[in-house]
């Protein structure tokens, strides 16, 4: 215990956790760039967290970039981590910072694939696992349940920007700048999340799981809907808000 205690106050620990979120935020930018091609022509790739990570890694030095954000989410998982053991958590703190380690833990394996050169769509290995599940009675009733529970994460988000309640996770002075950004961002966030939720139930209930998908499907829905280009933009533009968001707080994480 002491020498976890220690690690939670050591220097190194703090810049890995800098790190990671600064990593947080480069894979929600490049989400938003993708969003805003997408928004006005065509993509090369995938409009999620995974079409961020090949993205990232068709730039100069991709591969050594994807390393460093591999291990900064995987400080930021040890970081959850500390924070369930060791922290001063109520129930649904300790909820959020185990869904946070999850969310974090994913997208660093993730990144280690595309830098190993073996990631692959996230949305075909959904619709791979919905098209299995709906060859089971059980299996629609647990992606209607699958979805039921993404909207409502989606909710919650857009509860966390209208209260403000990301200003937990910072100490310092936060700059009313800072707070819009998270507003916006969280916002952003939690739209598409209830889209990715409706999307999942939509497939169950029209046993077609060519409708189930993740982020990229979600924006692909967007753009499909009057006026789709210029929604999708504004959602682009409040991803881009809260990657924004995660640089401001790199620099005022309450570790």
């Amino acid at each position: 215990m002491r020498s976890a205690q220690e690690v939670r106050h050591s220097k190194w620990y703090g810049t890995a956790v800098t790190v990671g979120l600064i990593a947080y935020g480069v894979v929600h930018l490049l989400i938003a760039w993708i969003a805003l091609q997408l928004a006005w022509g065509q993509s090369s790739q995938e409009a999620s967290q995974q079409g961020a990570l090949q993205e990232l890694a068709g730039k100069p030095f991709g591969g050594v970039l994807l390393w460093i954000v591999a291990v900064g989410l995987f400080a930021l998982v040890l970081w959850r981590v500390l924070d369930l053991a060791y922290g001063d958590l109520d129930t649904e703190k300790r909820v959020s910072s185990a869904g946070r380690a999850v969310v974090y833990l994913v997208l660093g394996v993730s990144a280690v694939k595309v830098a190993l050169g073996s990631g692959s769509s996230s949305t075909n290995q959904q619709q791979t696992l919905s098209a299995r599940l709906m060859e089971h009675g059980i299996g629609r009733v647990l992606i209607v349940i699958v979805g039921l529970v993404v909207i409502g994460i989606g909710i919650r988000q857009l509860h966390k920007a209208y209260k403000k309640k990301f200003t937990e996770d910072l100490v310092g002075g936060v700059s009313h700048t800072t707070i819009r950004l998270g507003q916006i961002g969280y916002a952003a966030k939690g739209v598409a999340f209830i889209v990715v939720g409706v999307l999942f139930g939509w497939a169950a209930i029209s046993y077609d799981p060519d409708k189930a998908g993740g982020l990229d499907a979600a924006l692909h829905t967007i753009k499909q809907q009057p006026f789709g280009s210029v929604l999708l933009t504004v959602l682009a533009l409040g991803i881009a808000a809260f990657a924004a968001y995660c640089f401001t707080w790199s620099r005022n994480a309450k570790i």
